[in-house]
């Protein structure tokens, strides 16, 4: 059974899905119906909840929560290499493809990085460009930065 909830958070709603235990999705508001949220407030989900504030408010540095993001094969390779960026540093694009196996797949990775399900927890605001700058996050840049800077990881130059 899927149960679902929406917090509020200084990076504004975030709405959390789980099914059988284990989180399945995590999206910014502006991507779902305010009135999206159903089921029961799960352990699971009141967990998520507690520990992603925490997280917003820098007194927390990993997440210690089930996930279960559904994608391909290679997008779910590419979201377990970003499991292992460690909190408060950056890699690029071309590193997180070395990570995932293929050092020549850095537009694939990119793809793979746009889908992943469980944005935040699964920390594809970790990944930033060649140069240094900040390129593409599904919450937008400014929340991008605001995660990089939680983290003290924004890289010199932007």
């Amino acid at each position: 059974m899927r149960n679902s909830i929406i917090i509020d958070t200084v990076i504004g709603k975030l709405y959390i899905a789980e099914t059988d235990g284990a989180i399945t999705h995590l999206s910014f508001m502006r991507d779902v119906e305010e009135n999206s949220a159903e089921g029961i407030i799960s352990p699971v989900l009141e967990d998520a909840r507690s520990q992603i504030i925490t997280y917003l408010e820098g007194k927390r540095t990993s997440f210690d929560l089930p996930l279960s993001p559904k994608g391909t094969t290679f997008q779910e390779k590419v979201w377990e290499a970003l499991l292992t960026i460690p909190y408060g540093q950056t890699i690029s694009y071309k590193e997180l493809a070395l990570r995932a196996g293929n050092s020549k797949a850095c537009r694939a990775v990119g793809m793979a990085n746009n889908k992943n399900p469980i944005p935040l927890i699964i920390p594809c605001h970790r990944v930033i460009g060649a140069n240094g700058k900040l390129v593409g996050y599904g919450g937008g840049l400014p929340i991008k930065e605001k995660l990089l800077t939680i983290e003290g990881a924004l890289p010199v130059s932007k």
